[in-house]
């Protein structure tokens, strides 16, 4: 598996240039752009698994070593064929210890269980969410706290997002509204911006992650 082809990278990319190309990558790829019961929801949840590894993987400097180590020694191409698809490509399989195979397990590579895997990678994402969320003024603070823009951007999602707040977030207190956006909302609890997402109706949830990979996208088409 080539998780510079997941990341759309040149094995020749810097540590800031893997990380912009998993935060691209992460936001195209995220499950929760469609609806649970879409058809495209299983493929979406591999690749984001896939996007989640390779991640893991290339940026530790340490790890990365390693992977472009093994990655050589197993014959991986320098530049995969065009018509390759890294989600199509076998998963190598790992021999029995004492067998002079290499410990893919250290790449992502190992028996995890789908709850596993999706724990892994929501936890992973949630980070550089999070540091998303602060460069673009949604989030402040190192525990991530959602802002009154942050709140104001949750209040224009949906006709229902005050409904929701107001249920799920006692304490909340709402500026004034103009037309279904909120002015300001302070959440009392303290929950970060990524644990407000998580509990967000998920066609909200596929708004939020638009509205993001715009905004990311946009930042890279101008540096």
């Amino acid at each position: 598996m080539d998780y510079y082809k997941i990341l759309d990278i040149s094995p020749n990319a810097t540590q800031q240039q893997v990380r912009d190309a998993y935060k691209k990558q992460a936001l195209k790829s995220h499950p929760d752009r469609v609806p649970s019961d879409s058809p495209e929801r299983p493929a979406r949840t591999k690749k984001f698994q896939q996007i989640n590894d390779a991640y893991y993987t290339l940026s530790d400097p340490s790890r990365r070593r390693d992977y472009d180590s093994a990655r050589s020694y197993h014959g991986f191409p320098s530049a995969p064929a065009e018509d390759s698809d890294p989600e199509e490509e076998e998963i190598p399989q790992q021999k029995a210890p004492g067998g002079g195979g290499f410990p893919w397990s250290t790449f992502g590579f190992g028996a995890k269980t789908p709850k596993e895997e999706e724990k892994f990678s929501s936890e992973q994402f949630g980070s550089v969410f999070e540091e998303m969320l602060r460069d673009e003024g949604l989030a402040e603070g190192q525990e991530a706290k959602p802002t009154g823009k942050f709140w104001s951007l949750v209040g224009g999602l949906s006709g229902g997002a005050m409904g929701f707040i107001v249920a799920n977030f006692p304490g909340a207190l709402a500026g004034a509204v103009a037309g279904n956006r909120l002015g300001a909302v302070r959440d009392a609890r303290g929950k970060s911006v990524y644990s407000v997402f998580q509990e967000l109706p998920q066609g909200d949830k596929a708004k939020l992650l638009s509205e993001l990979a715009a905004k990311v996208f946009a930042h890279a088409i101008g540096s």
